[in-house]
């Protein structure tokens, strides 16, 4: 019995759209096809980008073999070597998180698509790919293609055949293995495997996927986030995510400038309120960027607010458990390029804690950053205890006529030293105690009532004990 192995389509599924207009550019560059535009050459590309195969979009490529009759192999695969940068950049963020997982299980990764072998071996091999399974044009004795198709036309049964040769020769178990496309027409491909994903599927085979409760995937969006007409919530949502439509609040947010326009990024915030979430959304959103959030189990089991939670992109932490895989989730979006925010208080401090201007917090932060060297940008909340305190179950969202202030100071990235993490721990939370305002940062006693809304509804501890309690503990 082989291993299993994992099959990646080209076309919408590794990339968002067509790998054609690159390798055209390319071809036309090297002085193999014409230099002029075909007429309506970008409408094609355009509705494949939008819907996908179409069987006339699959008989023109199959035909473009004869196309092709006269090229020299060589030109061409050195016009692809050089169209293969462009290509691999244009990778979907959470295809090479998921390439990388196959290959740390030890399953052999291979690019299955329609498109010439030649035109895609250079892209394969610039992502590390271990095989490709491709149309083959026929060569002549002088090195040209010939105007035939050498071997089974990859795509629809034809995909199947070649990726079964395939196994063969690598000792691959095809039945045991994954496949990912997004196309109606890679179904035969998709049935032999054992694990099949539909990723940006084309509308067919995303009802066929309904039905067979086949994974549908968004490679440019983490796990479990859907798409509506090409957007995920997040950037449906962003928007509307502006102070001026939350009435009960102001909001004064400065220094965004610090959070990177692309690329990972950690956001570290103290935690005063159940209304910090809303600050660092609205924070994020106004650097233009989605935002992934580590949130408690809590709010990821409450109907409702929890499907938000996860179709937002969140994160559920299960506090206690001594569990990673929040963490290595977390990495895996910020391997992907994503930004994601987590409070390192844990929760929300109660009592005379949450007066105190030392600020305490756990290691999580600290480690996400030494797992994957990602900027750690520190915010400083100020005021959402106003909005929303920890002694009631709501915001006070009716209070419009005299809205409290809430500021958010972005500060620059905090400079770590990956060796402690107690020490960069500390770091972290003197960087965001910088960014509180004078009386934020000096201890001064609470009054009764200031006290009672520190604490949750119905509390009947001591409140003087909770400058003991560990950081994110309830």
């Amino acid at each position: 019995m082989g291993r299993a192995a994992a099959l990646f389509d080209l076309d919408r599924t590794l990339l968002s759209g067509a790998s054609g207009p690159v390798l055209t550019a390319a071809l036309r560059e090297a002085g193999i096809v014409d230099s002029r535009t075909l007429p309506g050459e970008g409408l094609v590309y355009r509705l494949y980008d939008t819907v996908g195969e179409t069987l006339l979009s699959m008989l023109i490529v199959r035909r473009a073999a004869g196309f092709a009759k006269g090229w020299r192999r060589d030109a061409v695969r050195e016009a692809a070597a050089k169209a293969a940068g462009d290509l691999a950049a244009a990778v979907q963020p959470w295809a090479h998180v998921l390439i990388e997982e196959h290959r740390a299980a030890g399953r052999p990764v291979a690019l299955a698509t329609t498109t010439p072998v030649d035109m895609v071996e250079p892209l394969a091999e610039e992502l590390g790919f271990d095989g490709v399974i491709a149309t083959r044009y026929g060569v002549a004795a002088d090195g040209t293609y010939d105007g035939t198709i050498d071997g089974p036309f990859v795509w629809g049964p034809g995909k199947l055949t070649a990726a079964r040769d395939w196994a063969r020769e690598h000792d691959v178990d095809l039945a045991a293995s994954w496949a990912y496309s997004d196309s109606i027409y890679d179904v035969p491909l998709l049935n032999a495997v054992a694990h099949p994903h539909a990723v940006n599927p084309d509308p067919r085979l995303r009802a066929l996927a309904a039905l067979r409760r086949w994974p549908v995937l968004h490679l440019d969006v983490p796990p479990g986030v859907p798409k509506l007409a090409g957007r995920e919530p997040w950037t449906a949502l962003m928007p509307l995510m502006r102070p001026e439509l939350i009435p009960y609040a102001r909001f004064d947010i400065e220094g965004t400038g610090h959070i990177p326009p692309e690329g990972p990024a950690i956001l570290v915030a103290n935690h005063r309120s159940y209304f910090d979430t809303v600050a660092v959304g609205l924070t994020a959103a106004k650097a233009g960027r989605p935002l992934r959030f580590l949130g408690k189990k809590e709010v990821f089991d409450a109907p409702v607010v929890g499907a938000l939670a996860r179709a937002m992109g969140g994160i559920r932490v299960e506090r206690g458990t001594g569990s990673d895989e929040p963490l290595r989730e977390a990495a895996r979006a910020l391997e992907a390029g994503e930004m994601v925010a987590l409070m390192p208080q844990g929760t929300i401090p109660r009592g005379r804690a949450f007066f105190d201007p030392e600020l305490k917090g756990r290691w999580g932060a600290a480690r996400l950053a030494k797992m994957t060297k990602a900027p750690v940008i520190p915010l400083g909340l100020w005021g959402t205890e106003r909005v929303w305190p920890r002694s009631a179950r709501v915001p006070n969202v009716l209070n419009v006529t005299s809205p409290p202030l809430v500021t958010v100071r972005v500060g620059e990235p905090v400079q770590l030293a990956y060796r402690s993490l107690d020490a960069d721990t500390k770091r972290i939370m003197a960087a965001i105690s910088a960014l509180l305002p004078p009386e934020g940062r000096r201890y001064r006693e609470p009054t009764p009532e200031e006290l009672a809304r520190t604490l949750p509804p119905g509390y009947k501890g001591d409140p003087d004990a909770e400058l003991d309690r560990r950081p994110g503990t309830d």
